[in-house]
C-alpha cells in the first residue's frame, strides 16, 4: 500500500522515490513487524490468558516442564498479526509471489488455530485428527504447488495463465522451462527436470513437510523461532538476488522476476519472529502453538520453492530435518520391535530429539542454544552453496 502511494506521489515529493528499493522496504518492514509484535505482544498475553487458553504439559515427558502448564498458547497469532499488516504495509501488491505465500501462510496458520482451538478450549487432548489436518494441508499445497509451477516459470503475471493454459490443452503433458528445475547445490550445471507434475509433488512435500517439521520442533521456549528467523532472513537473500537479473546470471542461479519482492516477506518473518522471541524466551511468557509453527513452516516451503532453493532449505533447516526423523525412527523401530518381539523398544530416551537431550541431563536453555549454534553453522553452510560451485 506504501509503495503505490509512493509511486503516486513521487512527482511531487522526490524523496518518496526510495519506496521503489526493495532493500528499503525490507528494512522498514522488519522494523515494523519487530514493532507491531513488542507493542502488541503483552495485550496478546493478556488476552490468551484471560481466554485461559493454557497448555497441556505431557506428563510423560520431563518434570522441569510441568511447571510450564497454563502458560498461554496460541502466541503465534501474534506473528501473524505483525506479518500480516507489514506485508500489506510495504509489500508490492502487484507481485505474483507475495500474495500464494501470505495466503499459504495463514491458510496454514488457520489450520493450526483449529488444532489448538481444540486442544485448550474443548479441551480435546488429540485437537484436530490427523487425517483432517493432513486433508487441510494437502489441500493448501497441492493448490500452491498447482499454481507456484506456472508462476516461477512465467516471467510475468499474464504469462502465468498463458502458461496454464497451453498445459491443459496440451492434455496435461508439458515441460517446464529450465529454472524450474530442481537445482543441486555446489554443482554449476547438474540440475534435474521435473515437469509439471514433478514440480507440483516436489512442492507439496516441500511445503507441507516443511510445515509439519518446524510444528516438531516447536517444544522448548525458543527452539522453533530463531531457527526459522535464521532461514527466514538466509532465504530471503536468495530471494533478493533470484529476482535480480545481474546478480542472478553473476551466481549462476535462476533468475525469477518477481521474486526479489519476497525479501518484504521474509524481513517482516525475521522481525515478527524477533518480537515474539521476546515473550518465549525462557522462561516463555506465551508458546507459539500450531497456530505459529504451522504457518512459519509453510512459509519456509513455499518461499525455498520460488526461490528454487528446496535443497539448501533442506541443509539450513537441518535442526527441523533432524527433529523430524528422530521422531519418524523412534515411531517405526516401536512399532517395529513390538511387532517382533511383543515390547516396543526406543532408539532415543524421547522424542523428538531435543526431549532426548533433556533427558540426558542437558538443561533446556542449553539445548536450545545449541541447536541455535548448529542452525547459525547450517545457515552459513546453506549460503555458501551461491558461490561454491
Amino acid at each position: 500500500m506504501l509503495l503505490w502511494l509512493a509511486q503516486n506521489f513521487q512527482q511531487d515529493f522526490g524523496a518518496l522515490r526510495v519506496f521503489n528499493f526493495i532493500t528499503f522496504r525490507a528494512v522498514f518492514a522488519t522494523m515494523t513487524a519487530l514493532a507491531i509484535g513488542l507493542i502488541f505482544g503483552p495485550a496478546v498475553i493478556r488476552t490468551l490468558t484471560r481466554l485461559k487458553v493454557g497448555q497441556a504439559v505431557r506428563t510423560d515427558g520431563p518434570q522441569t516442564h510441568l511447571i510450564k502448564s497454563g502458560t498461554p498458547t496460541m502466541g503465534g497469532a501474534l506473528i501473524l498479526i505483525a506479518i500480516g499488516i507489514t506485508v500489506l504495509l510495504w509489500a508490492d501488491w502487484s507481485n505474483r509471489f507475495i500474495w500464494p505465500v501470505l495466503i499459504v501462510t495463514l491458510g496454514f496458520g488457520a489450520i493450526g488455530w483449529v488444532d489448538d482451538y481444540r486442544k485448550v478450549v474443548y479441551k480435546d487432548p488429540n485437537g484436530m485428527r490427523s487425517a483432517e489436518k493432513y486433508f487441510w494441508q494437502s489441500l493448501i499445497g497441492i493448490a500452491a504447488a498447482l499454481y507456484l509451477a506456472f508462476s516461477v516459470s512465467a516471467p510475468t503475471n499474464t504469462k502465468v495463465w498463458e502458461l496454464f493454459f497451453a498445459w491443459v490443452q496440451s492434455g496435461f503433458n508439458m515441460d517446464l522451462p529450465q529454472k524450474a528445475d530442481l537445482i543441486v547445490p555446489f554443482f554449476k550445471t547438474i540440475s534435474y527436470p521435473l515437469g509439471v507434475w514433478g514440480f507440483i509433488a516436489l512442492t507439496y512435500f516441500v511445503i507441507v513437510g516443511t510445515s509439519n517439521a518446524v510444528n516438531l520442533t516447536d517444544g522448548l521456549d525458543g527452539l522453533a523461532i530463531m531457527p526459522t528467523v535464521m532461514v527466514g532472513a538466509a532465504l530471503g537473500l536468495f530471494a533478493y538476488l533470484t529476482g535480480h537479473v545481474a546478480y542472478s546470471k553473476y551466481l549462476l542461479i535462476p533468475h525469477i522476476p518477481g521474486a526479489g519482492e519476497l525479501l518484504i516477506f521474509c524481513g517482516a518473518m525475521v522481525g515478527a519472529g524477533l518480537a515474539f522471541l521476546w515473550f518465549n524466551a525462557h522462561p516463555a511468557q506465551v508458546f507459539m502453538g500450531d497456530v505459529g509453527a504451522l504457518a512459519l513452516g509453510g512459509a519456509l516451503g513455499t518461499i525455498a520453492v520460488i526461490v528454487r532453493q528446496e535443497i539448501v532449505l533442506f541443509i539450513m533447516g537441518g535442526i527441523f530435518v533432524v527433529e523430524t526423523l528422530s521422531v519418524m525412527a523412534q515411531v517405526a523401530y516401536f512399532k517395529y520391535t513390538k511387532k517382533r518381539y511383543g515390547a516396543g523398544k526406543r532408539i532415543l530416551l524421547m522424542a523428538p530429539l531435543h526431549h532426548h537431550y533433556e533427558q540426558k541431563g542437558w538443561k533446556e536453555t542449553q539445548v536450545v542454544v545449541r541447536f541455535w549454534i548448529i542452525t547459525m553453522m547450517l545457515v552459513l553452510f546453506g549460503l555458501s552453496t551461491l558461490k561454491l560451485r
